[in-house]
Order: C-alpha cells, then structure tokens, then sequence
C-alpha cells in the first residue's frame, strides 16, 4: 500500500512509529507540554529552577535518572525582575546561567502567540523553554475561552514537536472545591487536556515544611512516585520518594506499571521495592504473570503478555 498525496486520510500501517524521547522519565518528556501546577508559595518556581540547574550542568535529577548531556534552557519570567531576583534564584539554584537564556521584552509584552518564542528557541537550540506563570502571558478573555486556548497552545504544541524541545507551564491553581486535582488548574480544562504530564506540588497537611511533588496527569508513561522535598534557604533539599503503591499487591503494581507499555526493568524494580516488596518476590510475581523481558538499545525492559494486555485495555 503506498501513500496517495491527494487523498484526505491515511491507513495507520502507513505510520512510521517513532518512541518518546525524555528530559526526565516519566515526568517530563521532551517534544510536549508539561505543565507544573499548585498553590502560590508552595514552591512551583524553586522545583523548576532545581531542574532548570541540573540540566545546565548536566547532573542526574532527583530520583537517579541520568542526564545524557548539558542543555540551554529558556525561562521566561513574568512576574519577577531578571537582575535582583531571577538571577539571584538561578546561581542559588547552582544553574548555569550562560546556558540559561530569556526573552527580552522590550516594552513588548510576550504573549503565546509570540513569534519570538519560536526564534529564540531555534537560535539557542533550546531543550527546555519554561513560561511562569502560564497565566501572565495570557489574556483575560482567553483562559476560559476553549477555542482560544487550543489554538493558541496547538502553536506551543507544534514548536515544542519541531525542535524536540520539553516545554514547561507553571500555572497557580484556581479555588474550585473540587476533590479532583486534575480540574483545579486555573482556566480552560483544555490546557490540561492538551497536555501530555501534569505535574501537582502541595505540602503535607500535617508537617508543612514538607512539599510533594506527583503526576495528577502521564499521557505517556506510567505514573511517576511521589518525591519529598524541603526548601531551606530558597534552595531545594529533596528527601526520596513516596510510594505511589502502599498497601497494594505486588502483582497488581507490576500490571499497573506495565500496562502503559513496555517500561525499563530497572523503573519497575525501582517503583516496586520502594513499596517494600524484595527484588525476590518481584520475580516470582513477574513470573506467575508472564511477563516478558527484552533488551533494546543496550537496557532491560518488561512488557506484560498480550492476554494481559487485552485484559487491560478490557477492563479500561
């Protein structure tokens, strides 16, 4: 079957699959949009200036997951000074600056639509571009606007697609009773919907030092662990994960963790000792399941049977 140029569809066979590529696996992917969400004060900029730092100078991030090399990043600011504020946060951060750029603006406000944002981008070759707050660089009439909203994130979306770039929103929460953290965000849904990682930060209820940072939203992977942090002195200390599986079985957390797809079998021994399950007790579930191991470009990786999947995709 070949391609026909003039015709207005196209068979998924004739669709090269291609695998997605992470800045942070399975938090933040490169090539989609991210968004970083929770109340003001709870520490949204400190957690992404942390990794704005570890991908300058291209050390591991908070969980271990190695960082394959250095990147330029671009962060835009809207509601601080760059001189006694911004970059005051960066070198307290550890970033390197001169791998951190911005865009100037020149009594011209930047908005969404901005063709700068592309340019500037291209001309650093840019691997993250963070937008904080997401809000700041929207009109009023926009953030409940559906058909505004998506137009302008489709152009995010395809920049974010063209230059392999992660690009970050950090966006306040609104003040909805909703039990669901996922339709907290502040304005149109469709900005969660168009997201492919959302990413909740919140304090302990009961000791508020303490700050969570969880995926409420992972199009693409499985879901991440919780991971603990502190900030002293306007500096991230982080603590180590918290379970996302308490409580759980371990065989219901291997087909949670695999259910996605096939995962590197060191992600799943991770997620499933840190519930307290011995690397002995994983195997012997992992084999009562059937799960299949392959290796693929040099690394380990564990896939459930194809009666699981069917399974799965049945029971969703």
């Amino acid at each position: 079957m070949t391609v026909n140029d003039n015709s207005i569809f196209e068979y998924y066979s004739l669709v090269k699959t291609k695998k997605i590529n992470w800045l942070w696996y399975p938090y933040i992917p490169f090539g989609k949009l991210t968004i970083v969400q929770g109340d003001p004060g709870d520490g949204k900029s400190t957690f992404v200036l942390d990794i704005i730092a570890r991908l300058t100078n291209g050390t591991e991030m908070p969980d271990g997951y190695k960082i394959n090399s250095t990147y330029n990043v671009v962060y835009q600011c809207f509601e601080d000074d760059v001189s006694d504020t911004i970059k005051p946060r960066l070198e307290s951060a550890g970033a390197n600056c001169s791998k951190v750029a911005y865009i100037r603006d020149n009594n011209n406000s930047l908005n969404l639509d901005d063709k700068r944002i592309e340019t500037t981008i291209k001309q650093t070759n840019a691997k993250l571009l963070v937008l904080d707050p997401i809000q700041s660089f929207l009109q009023d009439s926009d953030l409940n606007s559906a058909g505004r909203i998506r137009s302008i994130l489709s152009n995010l979306v395809r920049i974010a697609k063209v230059y392999d770039c992660a690009i970050i929103l950090i966006g306040h929460l609104n003040k909805s009773n909703s039990t669901k953290n996922i339709y907290r965000g502040l304005g149109s849904i469709d900005i969660t919907a168009i997201s492919r990682s959302v990413l909740m930060i919140e304090r302990d209820e009961e000791n508020p030092q303490i700050r969570y940072v969880y995926p409420i939203k992972s199009s693409l992977a499985v879901e991440g662990d919780p991971l603990e942090f502190q900030i002293i002195n306007k500096k991230i200390k982080w603590l180590g994960r918290r379970s996302a599986y308490k409580n759980i079985p371990c065989k219901d957390i291997l087909i949670d963790i695999l259910r996605k797809g096939a995962t590197p079998s060191s992600i799943v021994l991770d997620l499933a000792k840190n519930s307290g399950y011995s690397e002995r007790t994983i195997n012997t579930e992992k084999k009562k399941l059937g799960i299949i191991s392959f290796r693929k470009n040099g690394k380990w990786f564990w896939q459930l049977p194809d009666e699981l999947i069917s399974l799965e995709v049945q029971n969703d």
